[in-house]
């Protein structure tokens, strides 16, 4: 039998916590309740670990994303493939970048042959304190998913993986 958590203070039944899913109705196809159901339990688990960012870090979600980014890179990445990478602005790299930077956790160099290019890296501080936060974010990721069986989750993977692989296949609209 699959252990139950609630997520933060959130309620523990599906009744009781207003979500997205709370437009449904039963005339909704099952192809919008899914989906508002994975969007549901998206912003469910990252507004928790947001949460817990902030409260064990004093970090916030975009800044450990960003510092993610670098850990997977220690030579380095321009600012521009950040905001790639990233998903975001350079205008919100760049501010993310100034924290990090002004807390002695990133370097920011300039691209040689590119006075316009700048380069980021985490500084060793920045990477033993990365390494530290993710530790618990790892920790926290196997606690918001521990409602489900090892092997639900496993089936759960597959079956998002062949969704994510459909996604890039042109399809047939259902009828």
């Amino acid at each position: 039998m699959a252990r139950r958590h609630a997520i933060g203070a959130q309620a523990s039944s599906e009744e009781d916590a207003p979500d997205v899913e709370s437009r449904l109705t039963d005339n909704n196809h099952q192809s919008l309740k899914l989906w508002l159901r994975m969007l549901s339990i998206t912003n469910l688990i990252e507004a928790e670990i947001r949460s817990r960012l902030r409260t064990e870090f004093g970090i916030t979600l975009p800044r450990f994303d960003l510092m993610a980014q670098l850990d997977r890179h220690p030579e380095g990445l321009r600012m521009g493939e950040l905001s790639k990478r990233m998903m975001v602005t350079g205008g919100n790299v760049t501010g993310i970048t100034d924290l990090l930077e002004q807390e002695g956790l990133v370097v920011r160099d300039p691209v040689p042959g590119d006075r316009r290019a700048f380069s980021v890296s985490l500084t060793p501080s920045g990477r033993h304190a990365f390494r530290r936060m993710a530790a618990r974010h790892e920790a926290w990721i196997r606690e918001l998913m521990g409602a489900l069986e090892e092997h639900e989750r496993a089936m759960l993977f597959d079956l998002l993986s062949t969704m994510k692989r459909g996604l890039g296949a042109p399809r047939q609209p259902e009828h």
